[in-house]
């Protein structure tokens, strides 16, 4: 993972410890952890949809269809 070891992560969770302090931390990883499965539910989304047909109708072609 981006070649990030125990001690860089740990030394990352210092110092937004020390930014941001105890009482913020919690809600910054809810926060994150909502928005990464935003992401991927979207992501998800955009597969699940069917193909619309976006090719403008001609009157030619409402005439032989009748």
């Amino acid at each position: 993972m981006f070649g990030l070891g125990v001690p860089e992560l740990i030394l990352i969770l210092i110092i937004g410890l020390v930014i941001f302090g105890p009482g913020k931390l919690p809600d910054i990883g809810k926060a994150f952890g909502k928005s990464i499965r935003e992401f991927k539910s979207a992501e998800k989304g955009i597969d699940d949809k069917k193909t619309i047909d976006v090719t403008p109708e001609t009157k030619e072609n409402n005439k032989d269809e009748a």
